[in-house]
């Protein structure tokens, strides 16, 4: 049967074909209108325009992808989970998470992914590329979104705010962590004594009593602490260092704790209460308090806060 084309060569037949080609990049359709929408992107001009919001697009497709938008519409049902999507290809992405398929290898060290994203962003790993930088204080991070929360330090936002009590966070983990002083949720235990805790870093620090693990050493003197904040406590004395200072006479001291102290000398505040002989005290040092009713004698076993006499 005789080629549509005739008696040409296949080279000719191609050349035929793909006669439309594209003088800014030399990128070749077979069709003039194809050519026609191509030059959009080397023109800029978007000629299909919402007539919600007014964005514009190169193509008739995307404008009426864009569309769903407005109208909520999502076609594109997943038949294992029933999640819907407003695009093709983000189902057949999706779908991955059900088949396990994780085409987008890293050839550095093999790990798989179901996005190329996600191979992207774990690339920064091996090649130690920070690109998003923050401009207010050049501060460099491998992701986007890390370096969009980081920006929440410098501009104050704390888009997530608890129902409960109105306090706001900066990540949504720190929301959901804080949530569970309300709920009363502790779903980290240790398996050596049953304890319970509502943050895993806690847990972390608590495990080392057990341990015994003390990782964080101190530079000067060798000395080894369970927890950093310990340490940078501890580092004051070596530096001399006492970032809490009184606002009533300028005092400073090494940890806010001994601030706190301090500062009942100026409030009065008494918040310890003695349950034999009613008195109240500044200091919790059970030992310099000789209680009348208790015979002159220390009155360690009966010392309890004045918040809690008054519940």
């Amino acid at each position: 049967m005789e080629s549509f084309y005739g008696d040409f060569s296949s080279e000719e037949q191609t050349e035929k074909v793909m006669s439309h080609s594209c003088l800014d990049c030399g990128k070749s359709f077979t069709a003039q209108s194809d050519l026609k929408k191509h030059q959009r992107i080397h023109t800029g001009e978007k000629p299909h325009q919402c007539s919600e919001c007014g964005m514009s697009f190169v193509q008739l497709s995307g404008l009426k992808t864009h569309q769903r938008i407005h109208t909520g519409e999502k076609p594109y049902q997943c038949s294992e989970c029933g999640m819907s999507f407003r695009q093709n290809d983000t189902l057949l992405k999706h779908q991955r998470i059900h088949t396990g398929e994780k085409p987008f290898q890293c050839p550095d060290c093999g790990k798989c992914f179901n996005l190329r994203s996600n191979l992207k962003k774990h690339q920064h790993i091996h090649t130690g590329e920070k690109p998003y930088y923050c401009c207010e204080c050049g501060m460099s991070f491998r992701e986007s979104g890390t370096l969009k929360k980081h920006h929440r330090l410098h501009t104050g936002e704390k888009p997530y705010q608890c129902s409960d009590c109105g306090k706001s966070f900066i990540q949504l983990g720190g929301l959901k962590t804080h949530q569970r002083i309300h709920t009363g949720e502790k779903p980290y235990h240790c398996s050596e004594c049953g304890q319970s805790f509502g943050k895993s870093g806690t847990l972390k620090n608590h495990l080392r009593i057990h341990t015994g693990e003390k990782p964080f050493q101190c530079s000067e003197c060798g000395q080894s602490f369970r927890k950093s904040g310990t340490l940078r406590a501890h580092q004051l004395i070596h530096t001399g260092e006492k970032p809490y200072p009184c606002t009533e006479c300028g005092q400073s001291f090494r940890n806010s704790g001994t601030l706190r102290k301090h500062q009942r000398v100026h409030t009065r505040e008494k918040p310890y209460h003695c349950a034999e002989c009613g008195r109240n005290f500044q200091h919790s040092k059970l030992k310099k308090h000789k209680c009348i009713k208790n015979g002159g004698g220390s009155s360690a076993s009966i010392w309890i806060p004045a918040a809690i006499k008054l519940q």
